[in-house]
């Protein structure tokens, strides 16, 4: 398993990754998270949980990817964590409850920031599972996710709230750029959304 937020340094059969450099980053997310989302039963609606907090550069990735997300015209598409209205540290367990409340057993997919060694930074991994946010900086928060989508934004292992403060912020709106284009595009191949507004990369 993977920890957001936390040094990645394992590599798991089940996930995939991607470089946010990559010229077709986009397409092969596209593909990879369209795989996912064509599996999940139709009844079974799909939600969106992005972790993070606007108050720390590396930590806004998750927020970044939801405010994308969210301003589109759509229907179809469950999210939670915006940079309006993030879902961090104090109020996971708050929002958890929530979807409990709102939804019957949705298909949860989390997103979050990662840190990780030199070499995969820029790297956008895809899989299976739960992540555990916080887990780097010593958080005790619960598991998430039926599936997870992390970002990693820097280097971890060593002084993590200070990496955080100074990560790039190219690096990080970018990344975010990405996945939120490769979700959309995924979810209206998969027709589990509907946008009344055009939607790049879509066309």
């Amino acid at each position: 398993m993977k920890f957001s937020l936390g040094l990645f340094n394992k590599t798991d059969p089940a996930s995939y990754r991607f470089n946010y450099s990559d010229t077709n980053v986009v397409d092969s997310l596209t593909e990879r998270l369209f795989h996912y989302f064509a599996q999940v039963p139709v009844h079974q609606q799909i939600v969106f949980v992005c972790i993070g907090t606007d108050r720390s550069t590396g930590d806004s990735l998750g927020p970044l990817i939801g405010t994308h997300l969210h301003k589109y015209h759509y229907s179809g598409l469950h999210l939670f964590g915006t940079l309006d209205e993030p879902v961090h540290a104090m109020n996971l367990n708050d929002t958890i409850a929530e979807i409990d409340r709102l939804y019957d057993s949705p298909y949860i997919v989390a997103l979050d920031a990662c840190l990780g060694q030199v070499s995969s930074v820029g790297c956008i991994t895809v899989a299976d599972g739960p992540v555990k946010p916080g887990a780097g900086v010593q958080k005790e928060l619960p598991p998430l996710g039926h599936m997870h989508i992390t970002g990693i934004v820097n280097v971890g292992g060593f002084m993590e709230y200070f990496v955080l403060q100074n990560t790039r912020l190219s690096v990080v709106m970018k990344m975010s750029e990405i996945i939120s284009r490769s979700i959309f595009r995924s979810l209206m191949l998969a027709r589990r959304i509907t946008s009344t507004q055009q939607v790049p990369g879509i066309e």
